[in-house]
């Protein structure tokens, strides 16, 4: 976890704000088509909560929101990809508008550091406010119903491969008790968690059933 060494300049930080919010914006529009589940609606959820979850919790606000503008760009580089695969176009990105090379560095870090897959359960206040926002997108109860197959669509996964994805990266992260790190998001949203996390496990169970397989086979012909 590294400890925070600077900030963006607070005499340009809406200018910077604002031009990264406006690049990312446009690569959105540009590539609307290869971004159903992670576009600009995502980004900007993510972005939204992420900069309140750290007014909440003492991170540097302007950080986490830049972070959040950038944090999946990966998936403009390389479908179904890790967040560091983002990294050179994440970095060219900031550099374009504003954010010097240290800074940018660091955004890049807490970004890495937030992803679900891989954080643990002491990460760095900017990180939390991060994972916090992008879990909570994850945990709605809409999600599944509502963007799960666009999700299956951009990044070209069975259904199949999706329930193994979010029982084996998130149940043991949700078990463990640091799905959300803010205790308030926690109180507020963890009902929410049970229920999906729960429904991910017996769509699971239920594809590894031959009689289901064969109606998605169906329903799929």
């Amino acid at each position: 976890m590294r400890t925070q060494e600077g900030t963006i300049d607070h005499a340009i930080v809406d200018a910077v704000v604002g031009a990264v919010e406006r690049r990312v914006h446009r690569l959105c529009r540009q590539h609307a088509d290869r971004l159903p589940f992670h576009g600009w609606h995502h980004v900007n959820f993510v972005r939204t909560k992420a900069a309140g979850f750290a007014r909440h919790n003492g991170a540097d606000p302007a950080v986490v929101e830049v972070a959040a503008l950038v944090h999946d760009v990966n998936y403009l580089v390389l479908r179904n990809s890790p967040a560091a695969a983002g990294q050179s176009l994440r970095l060219e990105i900031l550099a374009e508008c504003g954010v010097s090379a240290p800074i940018a560095r660091w955004i890049d870090e807490i970004i890495d550091e937030a992803e679900m897959a891989t954080r643990g359960r002491d990460i760095s206040l900017e990180a939390q406010a991060l994972s916090d926002a992008d879990t909570l997108f994850k945990a709605l109860p809409v999600t599944p119903v509502v963007l799960a197959h666009r999700y299956l669509r951009e990044n070209g996964l069975s259904l199949r491969e999706l329930a193994h994805k979010i029982v084996g990266e998130q149940c043991d992260v949700h078990d463990e008790g640091y799905y959300f790190y803010n205790p308030e998001a926690a109180a507020t949203y963890s009902r929410w968690a049970t229920a999906n996390l729960q429904l991910w496990r017996c769509i699971k169970e239920a594809v590894d059933d031959p009689t289901v397989v064969e109606l998605l086979d169906a329903v799929a012909s």
